[in-house]
């Protein structure tokens, strides 16, 4: 028990300081330009939670950067995504628990292929960061193994927003109001 806490602590931890970094704009791209559009990649769980709480907390949201999320396999909701988006400035978040989900891959191929256009693949780990409990998949993809953040078997879907998979909620509010929000649900609970 002492070691999975310490472990959440630590993800949770990192979720805020990314966060944190994305909005202080310390978290530069490639060419050492600002980040300002943050694309969620997932379905399911890894989706419809952080896109519901980014909605309804709009209000509190950075008006520097913007979160976009993608979900439909069909690659027109990809493409109208990125079309406005330079991918100097834009930070791919993969989540996948599996990292193994069709439609996530898809999509994140696609998009990992858009960033390529314009970059080479070494500057890769300035515009990618994936949320999975397969390490392993997720850096044969392609993002650094700094910027994978941990995702357990026992996290069901439905509750994964509380996890490293709300690092868009964190990305938006903050990484201070994040933490409000999980110590709300604790307390819910």
């Amino acid at each position: 028990h002492q070691q999975r806490t310490a472990e959440i602590s630590s993800t949770l931890q990192q979720v805020r300081l990314l966060a944190d970094q994305l909005r202080s704009r310390t978290w530069r791209g490639a060419n050492g330009q600002a980040i300002t559009d943050i694309v969620n990649i997932g379905i399911g769980g890894s989706d419809l939670g952080p896109r519901m709480v980014c909605h309804a907390l709009e209000a509190f949201g950075s008006s520097e950067l913007k979160i976009h999320f993608v979900a439909n396999v069909d690659p027109r909701e990809l493409e109208m995504v990125l079309k406005p988006l330079s991918p100097r400035n834009t930070l791919l978040i993969v989540a996948s628990k599996s990292f193994t989900t069709v439609e996530t891959l898809v999509n994140a191929n696609a998009a990992r292929d858009w960033l390529c256009g314009a970059m080479n693949e070494k500057d890769l780990s300035n515009h990618m960061i994936a949320v999975s409990s397969n390490i392993e998949k997720a850096s044969a993809f392609g993002v650094d193994k700094n910027n994978i953040l941990p995702m357990w078997d026992w996290v069901g879907g439905r509750y994964s927003l509380w996890s490293a998979i709300g690092l868009p909620i964190a990305i938006s509010v903050g990484g201070k109001r994040f933490r409000e929000l999980l110590d709300g649900a604790h307390e819910m609970d």
